[in-house]
């Protein structure tokens, strides 16, 4: 079900791809052992998740609509409305061109300094990066979903709605190890911090009044694109 559910997402079917394209590249231009460079885009991708999260993702809300509305469809509607499968991912018109971008740049970069920079691009990139973040999509719909899980899918789970529930400043990691970053970079809940600290005033709507003209407007705008219902629209609303 779960499998389904993530490869009905056009982004999740695009990235699957880039991963097949890089292991081509990788197998036809480069070396047996430019694959050892797999963990560092694991690395890159890690805290590729954890800054866009952060930085980008949790940015003041826009006061024009239009940017708001960008911004709800990456990750504000997914706060406002954290049941909804079709905000559990990424949107391809922000997955794609981050990936682009990646890629292209880190190939430019290294053909200034090495003939092997598309394979290793398509490696850390392609291998490395995108199936990391894939990872990232599978851990992070599950954490949303109520299914059996194993420990690991748990432990996500655990701080992944800590950081929905409890005060959205915090645990901007999804990926299993991620906690490590927030860790570094003081983003983390302890489990004393936990106990005494009160639950963030409108914490579905990251600090937003849920009436604010701009949430309003993103609900109705975005009602049928992810199915929102007249119901829940009005809940979503009630101060």
């Amino acid at each position: 079900m779960r499998l389904k559910l993530m490869f009905s997402h056009i982004a999740v079917q695009l990235m699957a791809a880039a991963i097949v394209i890089g292991a081509v590249i990788a197998f036809k231009t480069g070396p047996a052992w430019v694959w050892m460079l797999v963990p560092l885009g694991v690395m890159t991708q890690m805290l590729n998740e954890y800054s866009i999260h952060r930085y980008l993702f949790h940015l003041k809300a826009p006061k024009k609509q239009w940017l708001f509305d960008l911004l709800y469809q990456v990750h504000y509607g997914h706060h406002d409305f954290p049941t909804n499968k079709g905000l559990f991912f990424v949107p391809v018109w922000f997955a794609l061109p981050m990936l682009c971008f990646n890629f292209t740049a880190l190939w430019f970069v290294l053909s200034f300094i090495t003939p092997l920079a598309l394979p290793i691009a398509a490696i850390v990139i392609l291998i490395g990066g995108v199936g990391t973040f894939l990872f990232y999509e599978w851990f992070h719909m599950t954490a949303h979903m109520n299914v059996p899980k194993v420990w690991v899918e748990r432990h996500v789970t655990t701080l992944h709605n800590q950081h929905h529930f409890r005060d959205f400043s915090k645990w901007f990691h999804v990926s299993p190890g991620g906690h490590v970053i927030d860790r570094v970079m003081g983003t983390a809940i302890n489990r004393e911090a936990l106990k005494q600290q009160q639950r963030m005033e409108f914490i579905r709507t990251m600090g937003l009044s849920p009436d604010d003209p701009r949430l309003v407007s993103a609900r109705l705008r975005f009602a049928d694109k992810y199915g929102f219902t007249e119901a829940e629209i009005e809940r979503a609303a009630v101060v």
